[in-house]
């Protein structure tokens, strides 16, 4: 609304300046949320690259143990023990609250390894193949929840940063320009009425000193 449709009153000027307090007490709010939410990003950021590094050294132990299972077993075999494994079943995917923020949770129930009864009928080159890639799979759900986390903290940050600046940059000035513009009306209407009250004190005197004559 703009300044000249304010009605510059007493009760508006009280609302106005419990509202410039309400919204700096919400612009506090909102750059610690920031604060944390950064934070908590950059916590984030830095397991997913321990992950990562994991992860590289992961694979390249799990395709040693392939080419050790391939030297030993030949590949015929290893690809005949290949299709006999179960499939790996979809992992069920649930939410948790992160800072206020919705984020993907990935249920390790929901991940079933090759039973351990199985593994003790296969080789021990295949077994040990298996595991290592059992493993990266674990690790490859643990880098895909934490990166969707990350991209969901990165759009909350800006959403909270755009706020933030809304208030500091457009609301909390706007509402002190109203603060002052009620202010100036009152002075003004003090100095019109001072005026109008040495008017009446002249013409009054004016009047009085007539009689007097």
């Amino acid at each position: 609304m703009p300044v000249e449709d304010v009605r510059p009153t007493r009760l508006e000027l009280l609302r106005t300046r419990r509202r410039i307090v309400v919204a700096k007490k919400g612009l506090n709010l909102l750059k610690l949320k920031r604060s944390a939410l950064i934070a908590e990003f950059f916590s984030m950021s830095r397991e997913a690259m321990r992950l990562r590094g994991d992860l590289q050294a992961r694979i390249a132990r799990g395709y040693a143990a392939i080419r050790m299972a391939d030297m030993m077993e030949g590949p015929t075999r290893l690809e005949n023990i290949s299709m006999l494994l179960p499939d790996i079943r979809p992992v069920a995917v649930t939410t948790k609250n992160v800072m206020g923020v919705r984020t993907p949770r990935v249920d390790r129930g929901g991940f079933t390894p090759v039973p351990l009864e199985e593994l003790l009928d296969l080789p021990t080159s295949i077994q040990e193949s298996i595991r290592h890639f059992q493993g990266i799979y674990q690790v490859v759900l643990d880098i895909a929840e934490k990166e969707n986390a990350m991209r969901r903290l990165l759009r909350e940050i800006e959403k909270t940063k755009r706020r933030a600046s809304a208030i500091e940059n457009v609301l909390i000035p706007r509402l002190q320009d109203t603060v002052r513009y009620i202010k100036f009306r009152f002075d003004e209407m003090e100095r019109d009425s001072f005026s109008m009250l040495k008017t009446v004190k002249r013409k009054m005197e004016a009047e009085e000193a007539g009689v007097a004559a």
